[in-house]
């Protein structure tokens, strides 16, 4: 086929189990050429996370607690896996070095770092693949913006000296040297950034699920598959709380042109989902997938003329940008405009908000609903067909959901509705059933 770039997350890295399926994928499929992974993940319900752990070090080290058991816990989860592949990594001179840098005080970044490292050289070893350090390859500038250009380039010339190399997600570095991580779930983006520096044919990321559901499986009971899907109903998905792949990593691959799937390393013989440039198929589906999130507040202002009153808008969102607020969605219509944001966001900054909105705006009115959910019903099928967004009011008044908010984009590729937090599981229960258990869709 050509190229495979293949990612493994937590879950998949959690244990010398988990690590042999790896083995088994990657010997099975000879266009696997290079690998990223992630730190060791959950083993268990009631276990941590190896990234989870490093941060409690660094925090028992700020407060001048102990930390020695719990850097002791770490080294013993990776020196037993070690013993059970039956490899020499080299891990406990590493092990020394990480402890110092604690002692020297490290940043937290470097030291969130060391669980895609350690995890890297280790599985290197087992699988006989050239480990290649992130750090010097994934950039960034001083003040830790990411460097998206010199990154492609100095990934490409490296990586091309490999014929098969394995790489430690999730971090990179700045140009005196000093370690900077992306957010949590950063690793999806290690691996996109890879796969688009060695020309991919395809991105595996591989994880405990079989792909995208087409809703939750918490609130819908046994979900149809989402076999294929474009870049961007995934990333309207994503924003919505839709989580199996980091938002971010899907920019690299897109601009790329390179198909992302969605793998479960639990059942690699499942097709999981794939994540192309156009959608495939849209003329045979109506929706794609519905995700959403809870707690938002939404500030609704009614004024005569808005909509004729210049710099209205620009003003509003001064207010939100001094006030570091952000913006989720500015549904309007001739007379009134509505404000939704994450409560995170506002971070009980509401009373002050609407006072400074009253006082630079001057609506003639004023409102505030809180504990507010969105709910995005995604798919391009929808451009095609009439009758989509009646259908979706119906299926949510037959279901005693009160809409407070409609929202659709230009594109006519999402639908995003919100209702109250008490109404998000039946309101997602609902536009289901509707588009696909009533509706008859055909699997996707």
């Amino acid at each position: 086929m050509g190229i495979k770039v293949a990612k493994f997350g937590g879950s998949s890295v959690a244990d010398a189990i988990q690590i042999g399926k790896i083995k088994e994928i990657i010997d099975a499929d000879k266009d696997i050429k290079y690998v990223i992974v992630s730190a060791p993940g959950k083993r268990f319900a009631q276990d941590s996370k190896i990234t989870d752990l490093l941060y409690s070090c660094m925090m028992h080290k700020e407060h001048n607690l102990p930390y020695d058991q719990l850097f002791q816990v770490i080294c013993d989860r990776f020196m037993a896996v070690e013993m059970n592949l039956g490899v020499k990594a080299g891990l406990t001179a590493e092990f020394e070095v990480i402890k110092e840098a604690i002692e020297k005080g490290a940043t937290e970044d470097y030291l969130a770092s060391r669980g895609e490292f350690l995890n890297a050289k280790l599985i290197a070893a087992y699988m006989g693949m050239d480990f290649v350090d992130a750090a010097g390859l994934i950039c960034f500038d001083e003040k830790g913006r990411f460097l998206a250009d010199e990154t492609n380039e100095k990934l490409g010339e490296e990586l091309a000296k490999h014929e098969k190399a394995l790489l430690p997600g999730f971090y990179g570095s700045k140009p005196d040297g000093s370690i900077k991580t992306f957010s949590r779930g950063g690793s999806d983006i290690t691996g996109s950034l890879v796969a688009r520096a060695v020309g991919a044919d395809v991105y595996e990321n591989w994880t405990d699920v079989s792909g995208f559901l087409m809703a939750d499986p918490k609130i819908v009971d046994n979900p149809q598959p989402i076999e294929s899907l474009s870049y961007r109903e995934l990333r309207e998905l994503s924003y919505m709380g839709a989580s199996v792949l980091h938002e971010d990593a899907i920019y690299p691959a897109r601009i790329a042109n390179i198909p992302i799937n969605i793998k479960n390393t639990n059942r690699p013989e499942d097709k999981g989902t794939m994540i192309l440039a156009e959608p495939e198929n849209v003329e045979d589906r109506v929706i794609t997938g519905i995700a959403g999130s809870k707690d938002f507040t939404v500030v609704a202002m009614h004024k005569n003329r808005l909509i004729a009153e210049r710099g209205f808008v620009r003003r509003l969102a001064g207010i939100l940008e001094d006030m570091d607020i952000a913006l989720e969605h500015l549904p309007s219509s001739i007379d009134s405009v509505s404000v939704i944001m994450s409560n995170d966001s506002l971070d009980g900054k509401v009373e002050e908000l609407v006072e400074e909105f009253d006082r630079q705006l001057k609506p003639d009115s004023i409102e505030v609903f809180d504990n507010m959910a969105l709910i995005a019903t995604v798919g391009c099928g929808m451009a095609f067909k009439t009758g989509v967004s009646a259908k979706l009011f119906t299926a949510l008044a037959k279901a005693g959901v009160n809409i407070r908010m409609i929202d659709q984009g230009s594109s006519e590729m999402n639908i995003i509705v919100g209702v109250e937090n008490k109404d998000f599981e039946k309101a997602i229960q609902a536009i289901y059933n509707a588009f696909v258990v009533e509706g008859n869709v055909p699997a996707v």
